[in-house]
């Protein structure tokens, strides 16, 4: 793809990611957001995530939430397994890229016979936002043929928790319970796979999988997320 034409078709994306706000400013794509208050603790996370977002080499902050049955999800459930987190927003034209084209197409499905390791959609998208709602995700996973569990976060404690800024964002989590890898899926930020820098694509948290199953410490911990910002509830 000719860089003119990949950059025009990148901007277009990005304006689709605001849309149904658009009488607001884009957001940046990768903006780190903005620390809260410490607040009372409540089940969906750990109060000491919304003060200082988990970080690579410390245990990955744990969560409780609701999947789109109503089930409760609980990270400690998985002590002792590999747990891959997506941050998802069904309505994110980068995450239907990645899902359709990209790096995320089938990687979830590839590794669902692995016990050792589970895979987790979170949607922090709060009431009122772009991508918000069990019908409108329940519609995403059908489309994008998604088989893991998406979990709501709509007062996105558990985004702020991880940091998590842009759809896709990928945390992975070994089975000590250390944070091991926060990031994008892959080099290639048209999420389509046919853009990497530096020529070669890298999936990301492919490799990081691959190095845990082999013992080896993970040798990219973190890398610059792109896609749609995550739209967290506006307070």
């Amino acid at each position: 793809m000719k860089t003119s034409a990949f950059s025009l078709l990148l901007s277009v994306a990005v304006a689709a990611c605001d849309r149904p706000e658009a009488a607001k400013p884009i957001e940046p794509a990768a903006a780190e957001p903005a620390a809260e208050p410490a607040a009372a603790p409540k089940a969906e996370a750990r109060p000491r995530s919304e003060a200082q977002p988990a970080s690579i080499g410390a245990p990955a902050p744990d969560f409780a939430l609701h999947d789109l049955n109503g089930k409760l999800v609980r990270l400690a459930d998985f002590k002792g397994k590999t747990v891959v987190l997506e941050w998802f927003n069904p309505e994110c034209p980068f995450v239907k890229a990645s899902h359709t084209k990209g790096s995320l197409k089938g990687l979830a499905d590839k590794h669902a016979s692995d016990a050792s390791l589970v895979w987790l959609a979170i949607n922090s998208g709060g009431e009122g936002r772009q991508g918000h709602g069990v019908e409108v995700n329940r519609a995403g996973v059908q489309s994008f043929g998604v088989e893991h569990p998406v979990l709501l976060d709509p007062e996105g404690r558990v985004g702020k928790s991880y940091g998590a800024t842009n759809t896709p964002h990928m945390f992975v989590i070994d089975a000590k319970g250390t944070l091991v890898y926060a990031g994008a899926i892959d080099n290639s930020p048209d999420a389509e796979g046919e853009s990497p820098s530096g020529g070669a694509l890298v999936n990301y948290v492919s490799q990081a999988l691959d190095e845990l199953a082999q013992g080896k410490p993970v040798s990219v911990p973190k890398t610059k997320a792109y896609g749609c910002s995550v739209k967290y509830h506006e307070s």
